[in-house]
């Protein structure tokens, strides 16, 4: 079969590398950085950092689609040049037209990060684990004119463990993405895929995060909610913590909740009696640690945190020093 990607990154190249294991043509690429950049400034990037996905196109001499969107009459003409048996698309912003989606022999699929019908929408990676589950999963799907509504191809949940951040948890996932392509695309050539549509009652939708969702608020979250929620941020954005006029960008991998027994020691030690939500209970110049009692009254403890800006993170040591 001849099959044209779109995608991004990671998730790019192991689709790539699963149409190749499966002993199928890539016949061409659209990158999701062609569709939100300036030529000159992508050129740029490419020559200064390369990324696994231009890696891979070049290395195995692939033809790259140079449009700036997938529902553009220039993609359209690339299409049926290419004759295209298949349209793979992951990691991708625009919703296509149907006279894109009809454009290939077969189908145009979608590959989503998640265990469809839940958690569609935008990076479920994060929203996975800031809702604190045991289990994601990658999806295969037809694609139609809504987002990830369409009859699943193929699917596998994806464990999610207690450290988890958004990047490992993307890491697992899109190397999934390369065992099941190639699965996929060989029953596909085969004929053996039956469509199946999804349980519109079990579907959850999250959208785009919002700037807000970033600033942790510690009394009207819990330890476990807030570890949760630092974790899933990462690596895209940060969660900060506020003091006064300052933010301190925690470490995800270097958190720690402690329970009603452990902070009550904490609270003795350092003579507080009357504590209250949200309050920092005990800090650690040294190894750069804050202490704050969250909404169930356990306390977060997290290490290695700085400050942020330039010119603040160098004196995150002696800021903490003089906070308690």
């Amino acid at each position: 079969m001849k099959i044209v990607i779109l995608g991004k990154g990671e998730m790019l190249a192991n689709l790539i590398e699963g149409t190749l294991d499966a002993k199928h043509k890539v016949a061409g690429v659209l990158r999701y950085e062609r569709t939100v950049m300036p030529k000159i400034l992508l050129a740029i990037r490419d020559f200064f950092k390369s990324s696994s996905d231009v890696t891979i196109i070049k290395q195995y001499k692939i033809h790259e689609i140079k449009c700036n969107s997938a529902n553009s009459e220039e993609f359209k003409k690339e299409i049926l040049k290419l004759n295209a048996d298949l349209i793979l698309v992951g990691t991708w912003h625009e919703k296509l037209k149907k006279e894109i989606i009809d454009l290939p022999v077969i189908a145009c699929v979608n590959v989503h990060p998640s265990y469809l019908p839940k958690y569609r929408g935008p990076n479920p990676y994060l929203q996975t684990i800031l809702h604190r589950e045991n289990f994601s999963g990658l999806t295969f799907h037809l694609m139609d004119e809504k987002f990830d509504t369409g009859a699943i191809l193929a699917q596998k949940q994806i464990k999610i463990f207690p450290g988890d951040t958004g990047k490992e948890l993307k890491e697992r996932t899109v190397f999934q993405a390369r065992i099941m392509c190639a699965e996929l695309l060989q029953k596909l050539g085969s004929g053996l895929l039956i469509p199946v549509e999804q349980n519109e009652k079990e579907a959850s939708y999250y959208p785009n995060i919002k700037p807000d969702d970033m600033m942790l608020n510690f009394k009207k979250e819990t330890a476990e909610q807030i570890h949760a929620r630092i974790r899933a941020f990462h690596p895209w954005m940060p969660c900060y913590v506020t003091y006064k006029n300052k933010y301190f960008i925690p470490n995800p991998y270097k958190l720690r909740i402690l329970d009603e027994e452990h902070t009550n020691k904490i609270l003795k030690k350092n003579n507080i009696t009357h504590p209250k939500l949200g309050d920092i209970i005990n800090t650690n110049y040294k190894s750069r640690s804050i202490t704050i009692m969250c909404k169930d009254w356990k306390s977060l403890k997290m290490t290695g945190v700085y400050l942020y800006g330039f010119f603040n993170k160098p004196l995150t040591q002696l800021f903490i020093k003089k906070m308690l």
